[in-house]
């Protein structure tokens, strides 16, 4: 059986019954693809047992990144490029740079933290979405479960530990 393919899906009404769900599914030893919501849960991540984004650490290298752009862009404009001499000196002034600076500073960090947010999420424009269930965008709460990685138990199995969680549905989804 491919990997990534062959899903069962149990369909939950309710947020808390979900939340529940989570624990009592990953306590029966059955492995969580993903859970799909129309709405954020709270407490669903730590349910789940993600772990915290490193995204904050790519904007704030970005940002840095955009800094240092800035900075040797004007010092070497104002120096090099097209010097001003202004009263007999040659003007560098780093209270002018600021604005400059910290724009830069703020796209570069945007920028970067989206590019790097598609790169890890696989959103592509040409790929093709995997919908599980279209209610999950409407009102209903989707636990896809990966048949490949949980091989110790089948289709019949994943499907009662959902139904004993609360599901009040429990479907098979295939990918070709």
């Amino acid at each position: 059986m491919e990997r990534d393919k062959h899903f069962v899906l149990g369909v939950y009404e309710d947020e808390d019954v979900l939340l529940d769900a989570v624990a009592q599914v990953r306590n029966s030893g059955v492995k969580i693809h993903e859970v799909y919501s129309p709405f954020p849960v709270h407490g669903l991540d730590e349910a789940l047992g993600y772990k915290r984004s490193r995204l904050p650490i790519a904007a704030f290298l970005f940002g840095m990144l955009g800094t240092t752009l800035a900075l040797t862009m004007q010092f070497y404009m104002m120096k090099f490029d097209w010097p001003m001499i202004i009263g007999g000196k040659d003007f560098a002034g780093f209270p002018n740079f600021v604005p400059v600076t910290f724009e830069l500073t703020v796209l570069l960090a945007a920028f970067g933290m989206c590019g790097v947010f598609f790169v890890s999420s696989n959103l592509k424009p040409w790929g093709q979405p995997r919908i599980f269930d279209i209610r999950v965008t409407d009102d209903k709460h989707v636990m896809a479960i990966d048949l490949a990685a949980n091989a110790k138990l089948d289709e019949q199995q994943i499907g009662e530990v959902l139904k004993a969680t609360g599901a009040s549905e429990v479907n098979k989804k295939n990918f070709d």
